[in-house]
């Protein structure tokens, strides 16, 4: 069984056997996440607003680098000290975050299907099936092992996010999988519910998350944004229930965008930064999808203004993992 962990424990913090990069989470590729979220964020701008439309495509280029160079590190981390790995794995939040690659690979094929389809097309099965097994054995873990409420974080909605995830490339894949869409849409819906309900419980319950992972609880956003996106896709209309989704996007936003405040005292770099990334671009490519639909003058605003508060945040996370990494701090993102 696994052992509870303090309430003031990182969240994502493992122990860490030795071996070459032993120290890099797996959480790190919500960087390649956020990124990626904000370079769709800003494409559909172009459309919209007719904002540069290089901005998302430069966004694109290094959301795709660094999941690659993420990627290489993680592959040379596997290699060297596996044990790492699977210590991350078998722990009852960390683990959770093995989602974030799967993600990544379910959200890089919008920005490769121009480029080139059957690598486009490639990535998503990749992603899709590999997301599909990593919730099956997510809700089986939950299942067969007795869980503690403490360690009912946001981390645990990872999985369901990254079902939700599959049908938003499917359009620009041109590929004929509507009931796998439905599918996942129908999974990810389901068990967002309960477990929303079980972690604002554990926050209502139970000692408060510390400072540093304060942040995290952004990621309560992404089941309403991505699910808002999700369902307009599969379904091809914005009726009364995607409406409702978005709603309560907004409401939630307004409700948990103060936590923001706790980034400047993580210092230094933590990986609970890049929590917030992907979320807030999730919820930004909301706004736009909404807008659109709307096509009024108040929609167009909310959606220009959660694009520019969710550049402002991940481009300052960019830059702030860039220099963190020059002074030597990526060390400290599992401590």
């Amino acid at each position: 069984m696994n052992e509870p962990l303090s309430p003031a424990a990182p969240a994502a913090a493992v122990p860490v056997p030795a071996g070459t990069l032993a120290y890099l989470p797996v959480a790190l590729f919500a960087s390649s996440m956020g990124l990626t979220g904000l370079a769709l964020a800003w494409r559909m701008a172009h459309l919209r607003f007719g904002l540069p439309g290089w901005i998302g495509d430069a966004l694109g280029a290094v959301a795709v680098l660094v999941f690659v160079a993420l990627a290489v590190a993680y592959a040379v981390k596997a290699a060297t000290g596996f044990a790492a790995v699977q210590a991350e794995w078998r722990h009852p939040i960390a683990g959770n975050m093995f989602g974030t690659p799967l993600i990544s690979l379910l959200l890089i094929p919008m920005l490769l299907a121009d480029v080139d389809l059957a690598l486009a097309r490639a990535v998503w099965i990749i992603g899709a099936i590999g997301m599909v097994l990593f919730a099956w054995m997510i809700v089986g873990r939950w299942m067969r092992v007795r869980q503690q409420l403490t360690h009912a974080t946001p981390a645990w909605i990872v999985p369901v996010v990254g079902l939700i995830d599959i049908p938003l490339a499917v359009p620009a894949l041109h590929l004929p999988v509507q009931g796998v869409m439905v599918f996942a849409l129908a999974v990810g819906l389901f068990f967002a519910v309960p477990l929303f309900t079980m972690i604002l419980s554990r926050l209502m319950f139970e000692e408060p998350l510390p400072p540093a992972l304060q942040p995290s609880l952004l990621i309560l956003l992404a089941p309403f944004a991505v699910g808002f996106s999700a369902y307009v896709t599969t379904t091809g209309a914005v009726d009364t229930f995607a409406q409702a989704l978005y709603m309560l996007m907004l409401f939630l936003l307004a409700v948990l965008v103060g936590r923001l405040r706790h980034l400047p005292g993580c210092a230094p770099f933590r990986v609970s930064w890049w929590a917030v990334s992907f979320p807030l671009a999730a919820a930004s490519t909301a706004a736009l999808r909404y807008a659109a639909w709307a096509d009024g003058a108040f929609a167009d605003a909310v959606a220009i203004v959660l694009l520019a508060f969710a550049s402002v945040v991940i481009l300052g996370l960019l830059g702030r993992t860039v220099i963190g990494i020059a002074r030597g701090e990526l060390r400290t993102l599992t401590s």
